[in-house]
């Protein structure tokens, strides 16, 4: 009865989202393993923004906007989901995985797509293009990135860290039928007398005894 009630409120609109949103997200996750493709897109989308931007010679606050968006974005791919400085206590399952990013490389995608192009849509829109002095906003936002990116390669040393994965290393299969059990290898001695030669030469001087008949 509740899905029914449910049903009989929605309006045409809340339909068309409900579809838009599946087959949004059915595109997504079949995007999931192309992260060469998902990211040329990415970096193709802020290449035209940024000559949309050189084009017309405004937005500039928008840009600064973006600019500490995606360095926001950045910082949360490089720093680990669990707070370090306050480290809880481990378990089975938290030792068995490796490095849990804040926000995942999808996620970060994501989010880049939608804030580059809300920006680029925000261009074509007079009232955001305020009147500013360009290059402060490009030095504060360099100094910005200084600070932020120093304080988080001190918080990797200091936690021994790293975000990114570097491979595991392989370890070289070796045909262990091939090798000898242990206390089987001869020694030098035996390896000596193992290969004696089977006929004796007695030395100068010497006579064998004559061998007698059995009694």
């Amino acid at each position: 009865m509740e899905g029914e009630a449910e049903g009989e409120g929605s309006t045409p609109m809340d339909k068309y989202q409900a579809v838009f949103n599946q087959r949004l997200q059915l595109y997504l996750d079949k995007s999931t393993p192309h992260v060469k493709a998902r990211w040329g897109g990415g970096a193709a989308m802020i290449l035209l923004y940024m000559l949309r931007v050189y084009l017309i010679a405004g937005f500039y606050i928008i840009t600064y906007a973006l600019g500490i968006y995606l360095l926001h974005l950045f910082i949360g791919f490089l720093s680990p989901k669990t707070d370090i400085d306050r480290p809880l206590l481990p378990t089975g399952d938290s030792e068995s995985k490796g490095f849990e990013r804040r926000l995942s490389e999808f996620k970060m995608w994501w989010s880049l797509v939608k804030a580059v192009g809300l920006s680029f849509v925000l261009t074509f829109i007079p009232f955001f293009d305020i009147p500013v002095f360009w290059p402060i906003l490009v030095i504060y936002f360099f100094a910005l990135c200084f600070m932020t990116m120093r304080r988080q390669v001190a918080h990797m040393m200091k936690h021994k860290y790293i975000p990114f994965d570097l491979g595991k290393k392989v370890y070289k299969e070796t045909d262990k039928s091939s090798e000898p059990l242990p206390g089987t290898t001869p020694t030098a001695d035996e390896a000596t007398v193992v290969s004696a030669p089977k006929s004796f030469t007695p030395p100068p001087g010497f006579t064998a005894p004559p061998q007698g008949k059995g009694m």
